[in-house]
């Protein structure tokens, strides 16, 4: 499967080959980013639901001031997108799925994805109930 990529990368690369797919796909443009969530002892980690779109690229920072050691997980979230790398302290990973984050200290992650399939999704302290300790996405389709 590769090289027929490598083909078709060459292709439209030299103009015989129309590379419409990526272009209708909005892939090709920045990622928009989303307003970040704030890992807080106490605090809210959103202020409203994130209402996105499938196929569009977004990117979210995670921030944590290290008031407490705090998870962020959503294996449902992370298993209907697709996860295009996780910056950490300027190192980029670019896994194959992820179900959560930890902070043990203060710190940043960015998440750069696609959603892939429409649907309401959450990341949310593990352990928690409080809709204050959750970030909701609307996925529309």
């Amino acid at each position: 499967m590769a090289p027929i990529r490598t083909i078709m990368l060459v292709l439209a690369l030299a103009g015989l080959f129309p590379a419409t797919a990526d272009a209708q796909s909005g892939l090709l443009q920045r990622a928009t980013e989303l307003p970040p969530i704030e890992l807080s002892s106490g605090k809210p980690l959103a202020q409203a639901p994130y209402e996105i779109e499938a196929g569009k690229y977004y990117r979210l920072t995670i921030r944590s001031d290290g008031s407490q050691e705090l998870a962020l997980a959503g294996p449902e979230f992370f298993r209907n997108v697709w996860i295009n790398e996780v910056v950490i302290n300027d190192i980029e990973v670019r896994p194959l799925g992820l179900d959560s984050l930890e902070f043990d200290a203060e710190g940043e992650a960015t998440i750069s994805f696609v959603p892939i399939r429409p649907g309401r999704f959450e990341l949310r302290i593990p352990g928690t109930t409080g809709a204050s300790q959750r970030a909701e996405f609307l996925v529309k389709g």
